[in-house]
């Protein structure tokens, strides 16, 4: 029979985490642990209801232990992954239980988890963004500065001013580096139709979510000389088509998706459809990047530094190295 563990834990950050909605002081999340015959599986999702400093709410939640608490009998029966999807709604309580259940079928099975997941080859290392934080330009530089070696850096924009004056401080202390801009809802359409053309001659690659879900029919009438990414906007495969015209990209959050079942199918329809895909992340451990790790073999842009926000990871953890983190090895997850 099966035996179900949910846990709440906070892990520390560096320093705060601020975008232009909201502040995180600490990285907050979930843990679930499924045992059976044996064997663990182990999946891990980040409480969106310990978040502090809001300029807007997002729609109330039920605590995610709670909601995981609410079917534990029916989990610890035998709920399979499938069965999942229809007793839960995509979010934070079916990431944490879905992907502890690929943990543990993997684990059963002794497949390799990307034979699990259907794709063509093992699973590779992947370039990850590093993020900066949103800031005073000068501060911002300063971060980048110090984040020089790595390859890629994103950048947390969206305040009503010197967003500009913030990617153009960034560009001026690490030419070399590769820049995505992360508006978070953050600006107007006259802003965007303003930036874009800037961002471009800055050498920026990416543009994730500059208008609030809802509010981006606008983008249907700019040129976008820099691609555009949707993130708030984007969560399951029901979102697509809604995006198309809208979009470049769309970012997989595997808290959004509900777990890595409906973010593979997710990444699938969303390259039919023509999307260019990016895999991106709340703060987490290494534990709740590694099932990302597997979505982002189908990626052009992978934003998987949450262990590098925090003052200490989940031991052991995934491998990351000058911005290139490593599949998981089987004692984390798989």
């Amino acid at each position: 029979m099966r035996r179900l563990t949910v846990r709440n834990e906070d892990w520390p950050l560096k320093e705060p985490f601020v975008i232009s909605r909201m502040v995180q002081e600490t990285c907050d999340v979930v843990t679930v642990e499924i045992a059976e015959d044996g064997f663990l599986g182990r999946g891990e999702a980040e409480r969106p209801e310990t978040y502090v400093g809001e300029t807007f709410a997002p729609p109330p939640v039920q605590p995610v232990a709670a909601e995981i608490e609410a079917l534990r009998t029916e989990i610890e029966s035998g709920l399979d992954r499938l069965a999942l999807a229809e007793r839960f709604s995509a979010g934070a309580a079916r990431n944490a239980v879905d992907c502890a259940l690929w943990d543990l079928e993997a684990k059963r099975s002794g497949q390799a988890l990307w034979e699990l997941a259907g794709l063509s080859g093992p699973l590779q290392p992947v370039r990850t963004v590093f993020t900066i934080s949103l800031g005073e330009p000068e501060a911002m530089a300063a971060a980048a500065q110090s984040a020089s070696h790595l390859p890629r850096l994103k950048l947390k924009l969206g305040r009503p001013e010197g967003d500009m004056e913030r990617v153009a401080a960034v560009r001026a202390a690490v030419l070399e580096a590769e820049l995505i801009a992360d508006a978070n809802t953050g600006w107007t359409p006259e802003q965007v139709a303003d930036y874009l053309p800037r961002l471009a001659d800055m050498g920026v690659l990416l543009l994730e979510q500059p208008l609030p879900p809802g509010g981006d029919a606008a983008l249907a009438e700019m040129e976008r000389s820099v691609p555009v990414a949707a993130d708030e906007s984007c969560h399951t495969r029901a979102d697509l088509a809604s995006l198309l015209g809208l979009y470049d990209y769309v970012n997989i959050k595997l808290d959004k998706a509900g777990g890595l079942t409906e973010a593979l199918l997710l990444a699938d329809a969303a390259e039919t459809r023509g999307f260019g895909i990016m895999v991106g992340c709340n703060l987490g451990t290494s534990l709740a990047m590694a099932p990302a790790v597997v979505v982002a073999q189908k990626a052009r842009f992978v934003d998987l530094d949450g262990p590098l926000l925090l003052a200490r990871d989940r031991e052991p953890g995934l491998r990351f190295d000058v911005g290139t983190v490593y599949p998981p090895e089987a004692h984390l997850w798989g």
